[in-house]
């Protein structure tokens, strides 16, 4: 889902790049030290080409048998260097997308609850992976051949210049319609590329959604509808690309052509000269070399322009997921004792002018207390435990949480205090142990076996692999029951004052319901409860009932 069509200033974007560059500088520092090697030993080349021919047309003293050696020199180390450019791409470049990709990952996960649902989870997925490497990309090897190229142009240039300016001018007669030209190319390329990044994104989306609730499509009989709307989606981005590849072949013909005829009427400009002895041999062979190395450089920069075009879009997107409010990093606080949860005539609304999901509410949740929370869908259940885990703050009023030693307001910084067990299946992909020990990964064999047996989880060591069982995504495997107590298992084993639990029982029978809530009461006797719930068959178990309407 795009948030902003708006396209940012290149120097902004300028600014943006250079303060993620750390991570990318010694890869790039790398690429146009060796760039620049190439573009003196490439210069070193010619002019070695240019004595050999000299010697043998006997126009230039020297020795045949020693310039060949040293033009032997000369393309030996280019090769070496060109070894070593592809090795510190292959083996920083990896380390370097892995850096600025754990960047973004850690803002997306450290960010604040409610600023991800902003964007589609495969829209997310598409900037982290796609315009990430596009971004390394640039950094580290775009601009670094940015560079080069401009040093190499520059070089080829003065040594032509040299040798016959009335060559080095004719050949760049074209450079001002190419600069010209590049102002109207990246304008139009911008909008152009955008869209088919957005495309992609949607694509991405589609599909997996699709397979992530394949059971409800089947089940609806509407697979053929998904596959439409796939089928759309990809028309559109057909026709996106179809776009981009005319208005690309029309701006290489044209720079092709501007380039091409330079360099005919330079080459029969120096044949004239060399027809009426004005020049070497040497000296026109020099100048058929330099040519490409003055001209390729100014073709390279519009073979770059795409992809950096490309890149500029992926920055801007980029810079949108940088936009996510972030959450105050503070170090954890453990509060000592039995701990209370108290709001007073607190309101919270989704947007500013949305509805109060919760108004005026006003309750005390003591210590060692266990509470069931009632009410209809949409009355604010599942909002009240987001407000007690801070992961929004209330707009108006204040929750705040206490002990016998103070109170404290709640916040971000308290979460290691409690313990969440959420609505629907929750397990990762991997195996029944890696799950459990995401609630303590210090937990021991015993701690686990204790913690199964509380959360009526005993089934697992009757699997074949028992704890080394492997979940597929979401849990994929198991019964959404099993699904439950596993995830109840696993909050069990993370230490806490508070449990917090939203619907955590939905997917069970009444009595296995009834047997896991007396063990959870007993384990967590002298812990503050907090229970969600449809069923009232809960209120038997509780010291507390509050019914949001």
């Amino acid at each position: 889902m795009r948030i902003n069509n708006k396209q940012y200033p290149i120097k902004k974007i300028v600014s943006w790049l250079w303060a993620h560059h750390k991570a990318c500088r010694t890869q790039a520092f790398l690429n146009v030290l060796i760039g620049l090697l190439l573009v003196i030993f490439g210069l070193l080349g010619v002019d070695t080409i240019r004595s050999l021919t000299d010697i043998a047309t006997n126009t230039q003293e020297g020795d045949i048998m020693w310039t060949a050696i040293a033009l032997g020199f000369i393309y030996l180390t280019e090769m070496l260097l060109h070894i070593a450019q592809t090795w510190i791409s292959a083996v920083l470049g990896v380390r370097t997308q892995n850096q600025t990709q754990r960047f973004f990952f850690q803002r997306l996960l450290k960010g604040k609850w409610n600023g991800i649902e902003k964007f589609h989870s495969g829209d997310v997925l598409n900037r982290l992976f796609g315009d990430v490497g596009d971004i390394v990309n640039l950094m580290t090897e775009v601009l670094p051949t940015a560079i080069i190229i401009l040093v190499q142009f520059v070089a080829s240039f003065i040594y032509l210049y040299l040798m016959d300016r009335t060559l080095a001018y004719i050949i760049i007669i074209a450079l001002p319609l190419f600069i010209a030209f590049s102002r109207f190319y990246l304008k139009k390329m911008r909008r152009i590329v955008r869209a088919i990044k957005d495309s992609n994104s949607s694509i991405q989306s589609i599909i997996q959604e699709s397979i992530q609730h394949k059971m409800v499509i089947k089940v609806l009989g509407r697979e053929n509808r998904m596959i439409n709307r796939l089928e759309q989606r990809q028309s559109l981005l057909h026709r996106q690309i179809k776009s981009r590849a005319r208005f690309s072949i029309l701006s290489k013909s044209l720079i092709n052509i501007g380039f091409t005829g330079a360099y005919l009427t330079a080459l029969t400009f120096g044949l004239f000269q060399l027809k009426d002895g004005l020049i070497t041999v040497g000296v026109l062979m020099a100048f058929t070399q330099l040519v490409s190395r003055i001209q390729r450089p100014m073709l390279d920069a519009a073979r770059l322009l795409p992809i950096f075009v490309n890149s500029m879009t992926s920055c801007e997107r980029l810079m949108e997921l940088e936009k996510l409010p972030m959450e105050d990093d503070v170090s954890p606080i453990t509060l000592k004792g039995n701990i209370g949860i108290r709001f007073s005539d607190v309101s919270y609304s989704y947007s500013e002018k949305g509805r109060a999901v919760i108004h005026h509410f006003t309750h005390d949740f003591k210590p060692g207390s266990f509470t069931a929370i009632l009410g209809s869908t949409g009355a604010g259940k599942t909002t009240l435990i987001r407000l007690i885990l801070s992961l929004i703050t209330p707009t108006e009023g204040k929750g705040e949480a206490y002990t016998s030693e103070g109170t404290i307001a709640l916040s971000p910084a308290l979460r290691n205090n409690f313990s969440y067990i959420p609505q629907g299946n929750t397990l990762f992909s991997g195996s029944i142990r890696d799950n459990l020990l995401l609630g303590n990964p210090h937990a021991t064999s015993n701690d686990i076996r204790q913690a199964l047996h509380i959360a009526m989880a005993d089934f697992v060591f009757d699997l074949p692999d028992g704890l080394d069982t492997k979940c597929a995504e979401q849990g994929g495997g198991l019964s959404e029951g099993q699904a439950q107590r596993i995830a109840i298992a696993r909050a069990i084993l993370h230490p806490c004052k508070v449990l917090l639990l939203d619907e955590a029982t939905s997917a069970l029978d009444i009595e296995t319901e009834k047997m896991l809530l007396k063990n959870i009461k007993q384990h967590f006797q002298d812990s503050t409860i907090i229970f969600v719930t449809h069923r009232l068959a809960v209120v038997d178990y509780t010291d507390d009932t509050i019914t949001l309407t």
